[in-house]
């Protein structure tokens, strides 16, 4: 690489797909910024992609392969892998083997290990973590359209007149395309958003209505818009009549449950004239893109909500023209392109169908296996159920920490326990997954990786290589096929290049496909290396007949079923697999915050997006929280039939009542016990096979602590023998929250055990009230802070903000230094407070302070001056919300 290079490439985050230019320095550093010629995002990044130049240290990187957590050769362990894998193919069959695999992976490395785990080791017993987030969108498009195809294009938000919001926060899980819809409503005062939710999200900051429906029954909700639509006579005849079928059953169907705006009022927990308001804005509006994501896919009935929602669109004839449709947005950056090769446990490779005999013929016949697996492999809880029964002996795991994201958590962790042989291909070394490996295969990271992504658009991007790979990790691809060669298929496994993939992966598309199956990119499997290294993002079908790509699909009324015509679904209204009771009353619901990531392995490294939420939590309704003597910043205890966790209280009006959310990302690496999943049901839909993790019955009550405390270090401490801790990391520190059940007898000794175990002279000052149980200390390197404790009898704690900032300093002021056990800054030092803006680290008080001096009014001005908000915008609801507190303030100072 030469000096002061830029590189496009792609996000590793979510499904977006937003272009990314990576600019390395001469001294090797690297900054990162918005590609404005990309279509996704034209330049905008959120927070987490702003920060991707802060994730790329090798700290705790896997940088060579372990066996039993010795390091070897990759000769070594590639053989030894291979020997085991033959061995129980040999003794068990090929449906003792597995692989679960990754969104995270390129499209060339999931081509590979799906070509070789269905072709040539004859089993379909590969599936991935995309199964937890947008199968039942895969199995609805197939139900409906006959092929797993999202029909919209971006452009087409900003081409809407109406756009709806279901199942999705989209203003922090996917915040370049909020920002999309934020700048086509101001750029069209026309543009109405309507967003559907039982929480009152961030994403509602932007809503003209709100429906903070009862859980799960959004199938009412759509059901009985099917039934206004056709009773108001705006349904579209022609496309119904020659585009579709099954609409009169479909219909009927919905008549019986959602036949009247009361009906479905009442089901639904709103208002009569709300729904009234939605389905008049839905059914006169031409242009509506209905946009969706986990809240609804992520249900034991997730695939019927998907076709409710489709239905709609069908009898509006509302999709395949500009500014219409129903839009799956994914959660992964290539969950699509898994999609594509056939990286789920029910489909073959180019959208073919594994139940289909022809398409089996197809794909053995291209790839010239000696086998193809004939029948459906194993989803991802069924497969770890499989592991636990001893059904399935070896499973290799890439690119993904099922022992975190899996539903019924600890019984995944049991299975791995159990399970005969743990391959973990990672390129992190410490994940509460790579804790059950047997064999650890480094992988290269983001930066280090070259290949494909394609994205919620069905746009196929380049992420390409701008990083010397770290230690000895290997792609992904590479280490599939070493494998594949060592399994005796030499032949077919003999890769020099990730083009060599792309280009068969893309012939493959085209192959005896001849209009019959959506994916095609057959006019590019003839791209040089050259070409391959070059290529633009380009949405498919990129066909001979399309060869610029397609911005959006069925456009000519054609869809792939038998008929080519698009399918009605006749939805009936289900209820959640598990009916809260009286010993679990609530129900609980996961998902995403702003500025984490999954199971933060790799956001867990940025300080940046630390700052904003640094602890697991569970939000409360004020009434069940007071019903349960629960208060704001309370440790709680929720726990479910399937497992217990401890996280924060936040007391907010913003959940239903009897309503629980909980984050997903928090780990072992992170937190104690405090991951979500331990207690999510392992409930699946039939047909899709995604979980529940939308709805668990729970319980929550205060974790009655024998004392809370914080640590605030410049080290990283062992805090796994304290009963409650998590970490969190800042600039200069770490940050951890602590309680235990039981208090040392002397606190000096214990903070001086845990803060001063190296010999290095320090100076210590501490401050102790036995009478109120408080005890405070500081160690001190010369007049810099190295570390600081404050324990006391409850969470009321001094707050971190002006400690963190200490340790940016290289000597503390006398002043500072006097204050320090207090916990409170001098009057005269500004204490920013919580971080509200991650992309400029402006803090709330410092907005607060702003507002009140200034006489800050708008968004807008607090961007002027501060520049919170002028970034990605996820935060602009938070500073919507200072402003009306302010005012409502003043008025009352009136």
């Amino acid at each position: 690489m030469t000096d002061n290079q830029s590189i496009r490439t792609t996000c590793p985050y979510c499904g977006v797909g937003c272009g990314i230019i990576a600019n390395i320095a001469e001294d090797g550093s690297v900054s990162v910024r918005g590609d404005p010629q990309h279509p996704a995002n034209q330049g905008r990044l959120c927070s987490k992609g702003a920060a991707l130049a802060e994730t790329l240290s090798i700290d705790d990187r896997l940088l060579q392969p372990e066996i039993e957590g010795a390091p070897v050769s990759w000769d070594t362990a590639l053989e030894y892998v291979a020997a085991k894998f033959h061995d129980i193919i040999q003794e068990h069959g090929p449906d003792a083997v597995a692989f679960y695999v990754s969104g995270q992976l390129l499209t060339e490395d999931y081509y590979l290990a799906n070509k070789l785990m269905k072709g040539f080791i004859g089993s379909a017993n590969i599936d991935t973590n995309s199964r937890l987030c947008m199968s039942s969108a895969v199995a609805g498009h197939r139900r409906a359209f006959g092929s797993d195809t999202v029909p919209c294009s971006y452009e087409d938000l900003e081409r809407a007149r109406l756009i709806v919001l279901t199942g999705s926060n989209t203003a922090w899980c996917h915040p370049v395309v909020y920002q999309r819809i934020v700048k086509a409503k101001k750029d069209n005062p026309d543009l109405t958003v309507v967003v559907i939710d039982p929480r009152r999200t961030a994403t509602c900051d932007i809503a003209d209505l709100h429906l903070p429906l009862l859980p799960g029954s959004d199938t009412t909700l759509f059901n009985g818009l099917l039934v206004y639509i056709n009773d108001h006579e705006e349904r579209n005849v022609i496309f119904v009549d020659n585009h579709t079928e099954g609409a009169v059953e479909a219909l009927a169907c919905a008549r019986e449950q959602a036949g009247t705006l009361e009906q479905v009022a009442r089901t639904c927990g709103l208002d009569v004239a709300a729904v009234e308001t939605f389905y008049r804005l839905f059914a006169r509006t031409e242009r509506v893109v209905t946009l969706f994501s986990q809240g609804v896919n992520q249900w034991s009935f997730g695939t019927d909500k998907v076709n409710a929602i489709i239905n709609c669109h069908l009898l509006t004839g509302r999709i395949g023209r500009p500014g219409m449709g129903p839009f799956s947005i994914t959660g992964q950056p290539n969950a699509m392109g898994g999609r594509e090769v056939g990286g789920l446990a029910n489909q073959l490779a180019a959208h073919m169908h594994i139940d289909n005999e022809q398409h089996r013929q197809v794909v053995q016949k291209f790839w010239e296996a000696p086998v193809i697996a004939t029948k459906e492999g194993l989803k991802a809880v069924d497969l770890f159920h499989a592991i636990e029964q001893g059904k399935v002996k070896a499973i290799w795991i890439m690119a993904t920490n099922p022992a975190v994201s899996l539903p019924d958590a600890d019984r995944v962790r049991a299975a791995l326990m159990r399970c005969e042989f743990v391959v973990v291909s990672d390129c992190m070394r410490n994940t509460d997954s790579t804790a059950f490996a047997n064999v650890m295969l480094p992988a290269q990271a983001w930066g280090e990786k070259d290949g494909t992504v394609t994205n919620s658009e069905r746009c196929i991007s380049r992420q390409r290589s701008f990083l010397k790979t770290a230690g000895d990790a290997k792609p992904d691809w590479w280490i599939i096929a070493q494998l594949a060669q060592r399994l005796g298929f030499k032949k077919y496994f003999d890769y020099t290049h990730p083009s060599c993939i792309f280009r068969e992966h893309a012939a493959l598309s085209g192959y005896e496909n001849a209009g019959t199956r959506d994916f095609d990119i057959s006019a590019l499997a003839g791209i040089s290396k050259d070409e391959y290294q070059h290529l633009k993002p380009i949405q498919w079908p990129v066909s001979f007949s399309a060869p610029d790509g397609s911005k959006r699909m069925f456009g000519d009324g054609r869809f792939f079923t038998p008929s080519g015509k698009a399918r009605f679904i006749a939805i009936q209204a289900r209820v959640p697999a598990n009916a809260p009771n009286d010993k679990f009353p609530l129900s609980l619901n996961t998902g995403r915050v702003r500025d984490h990531w999954h199971t933060m392995t790799r956001t867990g490294k940025s300080a940046r997006l630390s700052g904003h939420i640094y602890e697991p939590f569970a939000e409360i309704h004020p009434i069940d929280a007071k019903a349960r003597d629960i208060e704001h910043g309370n440790l709680v205890c929720i726990s479910s039939q399937w497992g217990r966790i401890i996280v924060r209280a936040r007391v907010t009006d913003s959940q239903l009542r009897g309503q629980i959310f909980v984050p997903m990302h928090w780990n072992d690496q992170y937190a104690s016990k405090s991951y979500a999943d331990a207690l999510v049901n392992p409930a699946l839909d039939p047909v899709s096979g995604q979980p529940e993790f939308k709805h668990t019955p729970v319980n929550i009550a205060p974790y009655r602590a024998a004392w809370h405390g914080f640590v605030l270090s410049r080290r990283e401490l062992d805090m796994k023998h304290i009963a409650y801790w998590s970490r969190a990391k800042g600039y200069g520190y770490w940050r951890y929250e602590l309680a235990g059940d039981d208090a040392p007898k002397d606190w000096a000794d214990a903070a001086r055990l845990l803060l001063c175990s190296n010999a290095k002279p320090v100076e210590w000052i501490e401050y102790f009230d036995k009478a109120a149980q408080r005890y405070r200390a500081a160690r001190l390197h010369g007049d810099q802070l190295e570390s600081c404790i404050f324990i006391g009898p409850d969470y009321r704690l001094p707050e971190r903000d002006w400690l963190a900032s200490l340790f940016d300093k290289a000597s503390l002021s006398p002043v500072e230094r006097q204050s320090l056990l207090s916990g409170k800054p001098p009057s005269e030092t500004e204490d920013a407070g919580r971080v509200i803006c991650a992309c400029f680290q402006v803090g709330v008080k410092t907005i607060q302070q702003a507002i009140e001096q200034k006489g800050l009014d708008s968004v807008e001005a607090i961007g002027e001056l501060l520049k919170a908000g002028t970034n990605c915008g996820s935060c602009v609801p938070e500073l919507r919300k200072l402003l009306q507190a302010a005012l409502k303030k003043e008025v009352l100072a009136q």
